[in-house]
């Protein structure tokens, strides 16, 4: 009988290397607009320092300031993983600090996104290291469990599986299943390349600004001199 909140899967079904390395060039921004706007991770979940973020999910789910699993998950991944804690958006306990942040490091992680607080900030700040939580407290966990592994979970309000690719930056977080990434990558590309004749038209003074008008006109907007 499958004891259900107390459970571990051993078995992730990770995208190519090669597929999530593709993602690397591009902004999260620019990958979020290529989604429709909806695979955000909340924008209250931050980065920690300035070090870029790109794996497959492990997922984690855990009690409000229980880390048990947390701990169980960095022994268990593989390098490159990306660990993805739902821990119900609570602030009271952290679930990681510098001690497992380093540990993880040594596993060849490829970082944390933490749906909770962490602590010993001011240090994950200086590691080259992603680390992206929704705040800090200096209060410590318990180990009690339950929790579970690689189950889907949801954070900061997008639904995360096991395998699913995961990019963050300076702006925050997108999580891409990997059964779209190849139409996501072949937008963004698109986007980007649009980007830079943009850019070309705003350095030569010759950029068409006409649509804002338009579009005020076509909604009805009043306008009063």
């Amino acid at each position: 009988m499958s004891n259900v909140g107390f459970r571990i899967h051993t078995k992730v079904n990770r995208p190519a290397k090669e597929l999530i390395g593709k993602f690397a060039k591009f902004p999260v921004p620019n990958i979020a607009d290529c989604m429709g706007r909806l695979f955000c991770v909340h924008p209250a979940i931050k980065p920690c320092n300035g070090a870029k973020l790109l794996g497959s999910a492990f997922t984690v789910r855990v009690p409000s300031g229980d880390n048990l699993m947390f701990h169980k998950a960095i022994d268990m991944i593989e390098p490159g993983d990306v660990i993805v804690v739902d821990g119900q958006g609570d602030l009271t306990h952290s679930l990681v600090g510098e001690i497992m942040t380093r540990y993880a490091m040594s596993r060849g992680c490829g970082g944390f996104v933490v749906d909770g607080s962490i602590r010993d900030l001011g240090a994950i700040r200086e590691l080259d290291f992603p680390v992206f939580a929704r705040g800090a407290s200096p209060m410590g966990p318990y180990k009690n469990g339950p929790g579970e592994i690689n189950v889907p979970i949801v954070c900061g309000g997008v639904l995360v599986k096991p395998g699913f690719i995961v990019v963050g930056d300076e702006d925050g977080v997108v999580i891409i299943d990997p059964l779209d990434a190849a139409e996501v990558i072949k937008r963004t590309e698109a986007l980007n390349a649009n980007e830079v004749k943009t850019f070309a038209h705003i350095k030569a003074g010759t950029l068409d600004r006409s649509w804002v008008d338009k579009s005020l006109k076509e909604k009805g907007c009043e306008i009063i001199d």
